[in-house]
């Protein structure tokens, strides 16, 4: 039976290569791909492309998937404010379950307590939400924020945007080998 990853994307200014490229990449490897977003629907990416979410995040039940992995760009906030985003990352946790954010989106991760004792990568730019960096909110969250592209810690892999996304769906791959 195919494994299958969750893809969670804001509903709007998602990234596109950040979902497109890991997408194709883990469809090309014979695993099921799903997305998720705050409701059902078309999402819009933030350069142009669209996406269909068939989940909604209150719909979502982590045991169902070996992978959760989070898709950043100027929506990252939309999902973050989401409670059911955030118990999502915990219960993969729980679970032991590969865990991925790339962007903007491991601020969501942070946020879910997920990154504690972990070193992440993440995009390094001003976040209006708390005032500080990404890379200092991921430090206060107790992680270790790193400037490597592609971060792997455990069943963590986090990146930093568009240019490391084939690396990171290669790295988020190998752990579900």
């Amino acid at each position: 039976m195919a494994k299958k990853i969750l893809i969670v994307i804001p509903p709007v200014n998602y990234r596109d290569e950040e979902l497109e490229i890991p997408k194709k990449h883990f469809e090309g490897k014979g695993f099921e791909v799903v997305i998720a977003s705050t409701k059902k629907g078309v999402c819009h990416g933030s350069i142009g492309g669209t996406a269909e979410a068939t989940v909604a995040l209150g719909d979502v039940a982590v045991d169902e998937y070996d992978a959760i992995v989070f898709v950043g760009g100027g929506g990252t906030p939309l999902i973050r404010k989401e409670a059911k985003a955030l118990e999502i990352a915990r219960d993969a946790i729980a679970q032991n379950k590969v865990l991925a954010a790339i962007c903007w989106a491991p601020t969501i991760l942070a946020k879910a307590g997920a990154l504690k004792g972990k070193k992440a990568a993440c995009w390094f730019g001003p976040d209006s939400e708390f005032g500080i960096s990404t890379g200092e909110y991921i430090e206060r969250s107790g992680g270790k924020y790193v400037k490597d592209g592609v971060a792997v810690d455990g069943k963590i892999v986090t990146a930093d945007g568009p240019r490391s996304a084939k690396r990171f769906a290669e790295e988020i791959e190998k752990l579900l080998h």
